[in-house]
């Protein structure tokens, strides 16, 4: 199968390398010093058990054009970042062409082939005036949810901390030839890829912590295991999981796990800083919309008050403005 990696950063590496190892026609579209590592040397995984995994045989490009039409394009960028690819992705889109997308919180296509109320309904927070939308064709999208936790710790290198699971669904439920093909693929390089006939549901199940423990941590500088054990922010953030399970709940979501097992999932990571807290130490563009604001925006539309998040959400929206004015990043030192 040929699959371009839009997107070679953490998750990317990971994906790319395993299933470039597994036989997979794997190419990266990368950048700058990235994209010179992975053209030079492959690209090298630092798996959960300190062993190293090399693939050699990877493909980067810094154009798409040069990487041509693929079988199945998964776009592991974050959300905010997707705008910026467009027209260029087309350039990687064939008649029959998966675009996976492998991106935290509520996708721009979240109400695109639903069945009800809200059926092709955009989300401004996510795709401002329905512009990714109107360039990648509902048909062509595989949902997926992210569990593994991984960081790019060198141009080409990416340390797996943990997790190989990589939920995929059709928007409608469906069980086709192709998610089956592409799960296939995925367990031949080493992952779980379980198909879901209700992908909300399980992006519903990540973002559930994902909306209260990244803004959080992103004020805090707190690891995941110390939100959780703190009883100040434990409580914060059940506060904004409540709000959110109410807005999800209306929108035909059901929870199959436990607001306090959903937690106690999260404090077992342990000293984890989130993907938010590293962008703040970096100086990153922070993931806020779609693992917030969406939310904020969800709760608007289904007319749900969501006071916690809108609180958080506004101090967080602070902080990245503050960072982005100053060109900043913040680190606590000790």
């Amino acid at each position: 199968m040929k699959i371009a990696i839009v997107g070679a950063g953490a998750i990317g590496g990971y994906l790319g390398a395993k299933l470039s190892n597994a036989g997979e026609a794997v190419t990266f579209i990368a950048r700058n010093q990235n994209l010179a590592a992975i053209q030079k040397n492959g690209f090298r995984l630092i798996l959960e058990d300190g062993r190293e995994e090399h693939a050699p045989g990877v493909s980067a490009v810094q154009r798409m054009a040069d990487a041509g039409p693929q079988d199945a394009v998964l776009l592991t960028v974050k959300a905010h970042q997707v705008g910026d690819l467009l027209p260029d992705l087309q350039e990687l889109l064939g008649p029959k062409t998966m675009v996976v997308t492998m991106i935290n919180g509520i996708p721009w296509w979240y109400f695109q082939r639903l069945a009800g109320a809200h059926e092709g309904r955009g989300l401004e927070s996510v795709d401002p005036g329905g512009r990714i939308a109107g360039c990648i064709e509902s048909e062509r999208i595989i949902g997926s949810v992210v569990y593994p936790a991984a960081e790019l710790v060198a141009p080409g290198v990416v340390r797996v901390i943990e997790g190989n699971r990589f939920t995929l669904g059709e928007l409608d439920g469906s069980r086709s030839e192709r998610i089956e093909a592409l799960s296939q693929a995925m367990i031949g390089a080493g992952f779980k890829a379980p198909v879901s006939r209700d992908i909300r549901g399980e992006i519903w199940l990540k973002l559930w912590g994902n909306l209260s423990f990244n803004p959080i941590s992103a004020l805090t500088h707190a690891t995941l295991e110390d939100i959780c054990t703190f009883g100040p922010s434990r409580l914060l953030a059940a506060n904004m999981m409540t709000e959110a399970q109410t807005v999800a709940e209306k929108l035909g979501v059901v929870f199959k796990i436990s607001l306090e097992k959903r937690i106690a999932g999260a404090q077992a990571v342990g000293a984890h800083k989130t993907s938010m807290l590293q962008d703040v130490e970096h100086g990153r563009a922070l993931e806020l919309d779609a693992l917030v604001g969406s939310v904020v925006e969800l709760g608007r539309i289904t007319e749900t008050p969501t006071p916690a998040i809108n609180a958080i959400f506004a101090a967080a929206q602070l902080l990245a403005h503050t960072l982005a004015s100053h060109k900043g990043r913040l680190q606590v030192a000790s």
